[in-house]
């Protein structure tokens, strides 16, 4: 077996909780805080937001390697997307299967598409609605990341593990609004994307 085609393979989880407590320890002991939202408001204050809102007026020298961190994060996905993209399916549970498929979306069985196992009855950028649906969530993730001050990966991340109680709280609040979209908001508003 080559080396692409042992990465390409599905990993075991533990394995990613591995590399991320590796990372956490590591910018701790660096005396960083790991988290990429703030790099949207590094990104604000180099177009120039500053001049006008005092929200963006900030020293970015010290925000570098996060951005570095993002760059990286985003070649990396091109990097796998072209490289190292896996033919088996992701492997969730039937009853996942079975939910969303009464919500109209298909499990997609193969990649034959090369849009890889994103549901192309949802997210598709070739028609108005997919792209509304991508450009509405963004916003409010963004916008919630940025007001909480902090995405889900620097509160559950780092918050957490440095016993943080707003992070704690944070955190609750992330699964509390997943859990109601997931339950009472998307199967009223998917059928109307579809």
């Amino acid at each position: 077996m080559d080396i692409i085609n042992w990465i390409s393979q599905p990993w075991h989880w533990a394995i990613g909780g591995l590399a991320i407590a590796a990372l956490s320890i590591s910018m701790t002991l660096m005396g960083q805080k790991f988290g990429v939202s703030s790099s949207f408001k590094v990104l604000c204050t180099w177009a120039g937001a500053g001049k006008r809102i005092p929200y963006f007026r900030i020293d970015t020298k010290g925000e570098r390697w996060r951005m570095l961190f993002v760059a990286g994060g985003v070649l990396g996905g091109v990097i796998s997307a072209h490289l190292l993209r896996s033919p088996e399916p992701v492997a969730i549970s039937d009853a996942t299967i079975q939910y969303l498929a009464g919500l109209g979306i298909d499990y997609p069985a193969s990649d034959e598409t090369g849009m890889g196992f994103v549901p192309t009855t949802l997210f598709n950028f070739a028609n108005w609605k997919g792209i509304l649906l991508a450009l509405v969530g963004g916003f409010f993730v963004g916008f919630g990341s940025r007001y909480g001050e902090g995405c889900t990966s620097g509160h559950a991340i780092t918050g957490l593990s440095h016993l943080s109680l707003p992070s704690l709280v944070t955190v609750i609040g992330f699964f509390i609004g997943g859990l109601f979209m997931t339950w009472l908001v998307l199967p009223y508003i998917l059928p109307y994307f579809l």
